[in-house]
């Protein structure tokens, strides 16, 4: 039976549950699967492990060196620039990564599982099963981030002490400011990573192997990392998502901080969220099961 279908049989009411607990009922199912915890475990394991070997480097910033070299070499010595390093150097695939999978799982992974039907028969419209399932890829997005960043300024300020947050254009920061400017960094990732899960939703929802959607989605971020570096096609630049996400990054421990490239990085998340949640509503509205 369609949706237009169970819409028009009198008694039958799609917004009968209330969202807050459809979405503790989606929390529960996603940081229940073992593969979700190993996920965010390892990615907080990630700033101690960079942490730790940045303590055997003795070397300063290179001013020759690229992006991600930079943010290594500064991060020496230095607590405020290690959480944003570990966020800009997983930012390039692991975070994506964890994003995939979440959408991967929320729809085509219930799919092949045979329990996205409860779902769709239950009195739930599509519109608030699309809502739901996006909040739960958001809330890992989110989870992952945050586990890094809290990790990193904990190993920083373990190994370096409060007084080592240097900004990259050599001022020294209180604790308050540091962490304002690493919560800006950790906000700004979670918005891109938001925007990779709303294209895995929508890859998700068209299909019900929940590999090809991970497959699908990390493809796509080597050729845009391939294609923001070809020069041919710099009229494309713009409209990649991962476009400039290195450099934003680094704009945030630059005092006074620029502000130019991060809001280009917002607005392009922005769209790319608006535009795969469209597609995703419109496969889930069109499909019978």
């Amino acid at each position: 039976m369609t949706q237009a279908t169970m819409s028009a049989v009198p008694g039958i009411r799609h917004d009968r549950v209330g969202l807050p607990r459809l979405f503790r009922a989606e929390l529960r199912w996603i940081f229940r699967r073992p593969r979700t915890q190993i996920v965010l475990g390892l990615l907080a394991l990630i700033p101690i492990v960079i942490g730790i070997a940045l303590t055997l480097v003795t070397t300063g910033p290179d001013a020759n060196a690229g992006p991600e070299d930079s943010l290594f070499s500064s991060a020496v010595g230095n607590a405020l620039v290690l959480p944003v390093a570990a966020l800009g150097i997983t930012l390039a695939l692991l975070l994506p990564l964890a994003a995939a999978m979440a959408g991967a799982d929320a729809i085509a992974g219930e799919t092949s599982h045979g329990t996205l039907r409860g779902w769709l028969i239950a009195p739930v419209s599509r519109g608030r099963l699309l809502a739901v399932k996006a909040f739960g890829v958001a809330t890992v997005s989110l989870v992952a981030v945050v586990s890094m960043a809290v990790t990193a300024v904990v190993t920083g300020l373990v190994i370096n002490g409060s007084g080592s947050m240097i900004t990259m254009s050599g001022t020294t920061l209180s604790l308050g400011d540091a962490l304002g400017r690493i919560a800006i960094a950790a906000g700004w990732v979670t918005l891109q990573l938001w925007a990779v899960g709303a294209v895995a939703l929508a890859i998700s929802a068209c299909t019900e192997h929940p590999m090809l959607v991970v497959v699908s989605v990390l493809a796509g971020d080597i050729v845009f990392q391939i294609l923001s570096l070809l020069s041919a096609v710099s009229w494309l630049h713009p409209f990649l998502l991962n476009q400039n996400w290195q450099t934003a990054l680094i704009d945030v421990l630059r005092d006074p901080m620029p502000t130019g490239q991060l809001l280009d990085g917002v607005l392009r998340a922005a769209c790319y969220i608006v535009v795969a949640l469209s597609l995703a509503y419109a496969r889930l509205t069109t499909r019978d099961g």
